[in-house]
């Protein structure tokens, strides 16, 4: 089993920033990736950003956050991380951090990541 705890969340003005962090606990070792996730009101959940968990550390963006979102690991702390810069209303919706032994053609796909955590609110 694998537990993740977000945090970070918050309001914000449309230009700035947050980081979120999602600290990892349990049985990581099975997750060839983490992900960020996020569900906005009235929207499906769709994938942010991910990363390999392995050597070199792929990462992933959706096309909407690309240039603007960056996803990190800290390995050593087992700690996820979301930098978001400019901030758009677009943006609002609950993040949720995720971990799972994924397929590599579909890095960004809710249903193949098998942990969740309980996600934290961003509002812009």
């Amino acid at each position: 089993q694998v537990q993740l705890v977000e945090s970070g969340g918050g309001s914000v003005q449309a230009g700035g920033s947050l980081r979120l962090s999602c600290a990892a606990s349990g049985d990581t070792y099975g997750s060839n990736y983490m992900g960020w996730f996020r569900q906005g009101p009235g929207k499906e959940r769709e994938g942010v950003a991910s990363i390999y968990t392995g050597s070199g550390g792929m990462r992933h963006y959706a096309d909407s956050v690309r240039g603007r979102f960056t996803i990190s690991r800290d390995n050593a702390n087992n700690t996820l991380y979301l930098q978001m810069n400019s901030l758009n209303p677009e943006d609002t919706a609950m993040y949720y951090c995720a971990a799972g032994a994924i397929r590599w053609s579909l890095p960004l796909r809710p249903d193949e990541y098998n942990y969740w955590g309980q996600g934290t609110q961003v509002r812009c």
